[in-house]
C-alpha cells in the first residue's frame, strides 16, 4: 500500500496516483480547476466541531487523533476500502491545507487506512 501526504498547495506529480483532498473546507487560494484532484472527500474530514476544537493545537493532538479515528469508524466503509484499493494499485495521495505537516487529519487518515489494511 502506498499512501503519500501532500499539501494541496504543492504541485501535482505523476507519482501522486489518485489525488484526494480530505479537508472539509476548500483551501484558500487554490482554484478548483487547477487543483488536479480526483476527489474532494469532505465526508472523510473531521466534523466541524472536532476541527474547531482541535484548532491545530499540538497539545490536543492525541485527543484529536482518537476522536477523529472514532468518527472514521462511523464513516462509509466502502469509501475507505476504495481508498485502500487506490493505495494498493496506483498509489494514493491525501491532500490537506494545514501548514503543520505532522499534525493534521490527513496524517490520522493515512494511519487509519494503513492500520486497517488486511
Amino acid at each position: 500500500m502506498r499512501i503519500r501526504l501532500k499539501r494541496v498547495y504543492e504541485e501535482a506529480a505523476d507519482e501522486d496516483g489518485y489525488r484526494a483532498l480530505v479537508d472539509r473546507i476548500w483551501p484558500r487560494g487554490v482554484a478548483k480547476d487547477k487543483a488536479k484532484l480526483d476527489a474532494w472527500l469532505k465526508e472523510l474530514a473531521p466534523s466541524n466541531e472536532l476541527r474547531r476544537w482541535f484548532g491545530h493545537d499540538r497539545e490536543r493532538w492525541a485527543e484529536f487523533s482518537a476522536a477523529y479515528r472514532a468518527e472514521l469508524d462511523e464513516t462509509d466503509g466502502q469509501l475507505l476500502e476504495a481508498l485502500r484499493e487506490h493505495a494498493r494499485h496506483e498509489g494514493l495521495t491525501l491532500l490537506f491545507a494545514a501548514r503543520d505537516t505532522e499534525h493534521n487529519n490527513a496524517v490520522v487518515l493515512a494511519d487509519y487506512l494503513e492500520g486497517d489494511d488486511e
